[in-house]
């Protein structure tokens, strides 16, 4: 259960509602106490059952929403002269308009209304229509109100998307940049320096053969210095070209970065090398969509990424640690972990998507010639 979420804005004013709600009915005969009061109990708990609990079967969440305009409904039809009743189709608007498509909204208001413009004709309301309409309103500006507060969430995280792939993307283009300027300074070092090192060796040589030279101890010293810094030279040159690879970890971390949840949790072998941008980038993709799927559809607080060598190949492993549910569907593959398939396959790679009701498991293998074979 997402505790912190009982804290939100909209959950404090619902429950404000429904207690203050409870606080007008205690006028009624005490009779009807256990009914009324059990009635807003069963509504507040269902409330929050659907909204803090989003691991839930879709239909047990559906069945929630439902027995919640049942309640209001059916306290409605029990005390129809209590004017604060209404208010309860309202948080009930804002709650199915949070969780289902426009027009299951429209409907299923439309036909509360109805039921309550008939309870409240049969109560012997001088003008039952308006009343209905006037709760209808509200129920407009509750759904309008939770429409747009859900549009500017999913603008929100949609940024904050493109922001981490973009510093994900800058981390990469900064490292291969870097990795592009120790290259050329290799290069120019063993070019160089190397030639002109080769140059002096040789010169040196040439003066040793003379005999009224080999025994002078400054020639001696000379060529040993030559020797030492043309292995200096030598060992600066493989360092560098040892250093080359693309900083995935921190592309990654990157990536993870604006995301609340799943926190992402990386193991990444010590020698694992990455030099080329096109795997690079696919494991970058892969990752980005594992931790997309478990911050939408998952309860997952932490995705596990794994990347480790394996004869001629990288091996990718990803889980996350979201509980399984009962009655939960099978994994559906959308647009997102097609295009993971598609994108390894590319490269030459295989990949395999499993799970079911809870987490999701993606085990990925692709070639690379920097792996032992």
């Amino acid at each position: 259960m997402r505790l912190g979420s009982l804290l939100l804005p909209l959950n404090i004013a619902a429950i404000v509602t429904v207690v203050a709600i409870g606080a007008t009915l205690s006028a009624l005969p005490p009779v009807h106490w256990p009914l009324v009061y059990g009635a807003l109990l069963a509504f507040a708990v269902l409330m929050l059952l659907a909204d803090l609990l989003p691991s839930l079967p879709r239909w047990v969440h559906h069945a929630a929403l439902l027995a919640m305009g049942a309640i209001a409904l059916l306290l409605l039809g029990q005390f129809p002269r209590a004017g604060s009743l209404p208010i309860l189709s309202v948080i009930w608007a804002a709650m199915i308009a949070s969780s289902w498509p426009s027009r299951l909204v429209a409907a299923a208001l439309l036909a509360s209304n109805l039921v309550a413009w008939w309870i409240l004709q049969d109560a012997g309301y001088r003008s039952p229509l308006m009343s209905v309409v006037l709760f209808a309103c509200f129920q407009l500006f509750a759904v309008l109100t939770v429409h747009y507060a859900r549009s500017a969430e999913r603008s929100r995280d949609a940024l904050a998307l493109v922001n981490a792939d973009l510093l994900a993307t800058r981390a990469l283009l900064t490292d291969a940049t870097r990795d592009a300027e120790r290259l050329r300074m290799a290069r120019d070092l063993h070019d160089v320096a190397g030639h002109n090192l080769t140059a002096l060796t040789l010169n040196l040589r040439a003066l040793a053969a003379d005999p009224a030279l080999a025994q002078r101890e400054e020639l001696r010293t000379a060529q040993a210095a030559a020797a030492r810094l043309m292995a200096d030279i030598r060992g600066v040159v493989h360092a560098l070209h040892d250093a080359r690879g693309l900083d995935v970890a921190t592309a990654l971390q990157a990536l993870a970065a604006p995301l609340p949840r799943p926190r992402l949790q990386l193991d990444i072998d010590d020698d694992v090398r990455i030099e080329q941008a096109s795997i690079a980038e696919a494991l970058l993709r892969t990752v980005q969509e594992a931790l997309t799927n478990a911050a939408r559809h998952g309860s997952a607080g932490t995705l596990h990424v794994r990347l480790q060598r394996r004869p001629g190949a990288l091996h990718l492993r990803i889980h996350d640690d979201a509980r399984a549910t009962r009655g939960a569907a099978p994994l559906r593959e959308g647009h997102g972990l097609t295009g993971m398939r598609e994108r390894i396959a590319a490269l030459g790679g295989t990949i395999d998507i499993t799970g079911s009701g809870g987490g999701v498991r993606i085990e990925a293998s692709l070639p690379h010639p920097g792996a032992p074979a």
